[in-house]
């Protein structure tokens, strides 16, 4: 172990802050709507960060699963539904690593679906980032001129001015005293049914497990070799490791959690070069769970939106900037991801456009085609 691969200073401290846009609307939906445990969720998502990065020395973000999330708050899941779910993800993710599947879809899968991805996620968090920012245009802009001119500060970066920024806000407001309250709290123990386990698949697990693959194994996967050409990770390593963090954290108040492409982008353009990164975002969930239980989901809810949309917007960008390298011949299976993606969802944008690329491949009509996209 190198040295060089965790580094505890302010770049990181700003880079672990990068995917909190992600982090905050979900959790507050758990906590409010769902009644999840908030000393569990944020506990198990420390320890999970803190392994992640020291098994990785890169940063390596650990998010909720959106599709699960979405559904569960929408349909108000009680808690053990949500346990049960993921942790039923976390067997098939297990499955898919074991016996070497999830490489053989990356094998076939074409730099350009996953750029497609990448550019259809970036193309969302800017869109979900503006109307966010929208709510608040002066603190909005404020805060993207603060990225602008501090994202790359040693000394004040950009990503903790904004954190500090915004609960200065809300103490300004005079909110911040009435809601902060220290206790001390561990996580619980938590039961589901196997019932339950399918009931969570039928409803969302599936779908999130297409999602996972796409945007938490495929893209993250390649998006480390962009950012660490001499770091790849696996996509097998990837799927094990969502397999074996899902399958532990439901039994201790932990919610489904992934990886993702997008986080990954907000670490690294916030500062995140290292494991430190995950250690120290680690460090501040686990003290978060086991002292502020009681009112973490007040706090998060007052966090101002222009700030974390600020964030967004930019981090999306930032995403989109990977279509600078894209080749001519590229281009149509990217457009068809991404229409589709933007339209629909991005797992039917992948397999649609996996199936498109690969039919004019497999079938003599538009072989030479198909042939002249991939580049052989």
């Amino acid at each position: 172990m190198r040295i060089r691969d965790f580094e505890f200073n302010l770049r990181e401290l700003a880079g672990s802050m990068g995917d909190f846009g992600t982090l905050f609307p979900l959790a507050i939906g758990y906590f409010a709507v769902n009644g999840l445990n908030p000393a569990g969720l944020l506990v198990m998502m420390g320890l999970a960060n803190i392994v992640t990065g020291i098994i990785y020395h890169l940063p390596m973000p650990v998010e909720p699963k959106k599709v699960l999330a979405a559904v569960a708050i929408s349909q108000r899941w009680p808690p053990s539904l949500i346990y049960a779910s993921g942790f039923g993800t976390g067997v098939i993710w297990l499955i898919l690593g074991f016996t070497g599947l999830i490489q053989k879809i990356a094998a076939i899968t074409p730099r350009s679906a996953v750029r497609g991805i990448q550019i259809a996620l970036g193309i969302m968090l800017a869109i979900q980032g503006f109307k966010m920012v929208s709510t608040g245009w002066i603190l909005g802009i404020i805060s993207i001129l603060i990225v602008i001119l501090l994202r790359k500060s040693k000394y004040a970066p950009a990503a903790v001015v904004l954190i500090v920024l915004g609960i200065a806000v809300v103490g300004v407001k005079g909110e911040l005293g009435g809601v902060v309250r220290f206790g001390f709290a561990l996580p619980p123990v938590t039961f589901f049914s196997l019932p339950q386990v399918w009931t969570g698949l039928v409803l969302a697990g599936f779908a999130q497990v297409a999602l996972t693959t796409t945007n938490a194994v495929i893209a993250t996967s390649a998006l480390i070799k962009d950012y660490f050409p001499n770091k790849p990770v696996s996509e097998k390593r990837l799927a094990l490791n969502h397999g074996v963090m899902n399958v532990v954290a439901p039994f201790f108040g932990g919610m489904p959690m992934c990886h993702g492409s997008q986080g990954l982008a907000g670490q690294y353009y916030f500062g995140a070069r290292t494991g430190g990164t995950n250690i120290m975002e680690g460090l501040i969930e686990i003290c978060l769970g086991l002292f502020m239980a009681g009112s973490i989901a007040t706090l998060f809810s007052l966090f101002p939106q222009g700030i974390i949309g600020a964030m967004l917007f930019l981090v999306g960008i930032e995403l989109t900037r990977f279509a600078r390298d894209i080749k001519l011949n590229e281009t149509p299976i990217i457009v068809l991801t991404v229409v589709l993606a933007l339209l629909t969802n991005m797992a039917i944008g992948f397999v649609v456009a996996l199936l498109v690329f690969h039919g004019m491949r497999r079938f003599g009509r538009g072989r030479k085609y198909i042939d002249w996209m991939a580049g052989s």
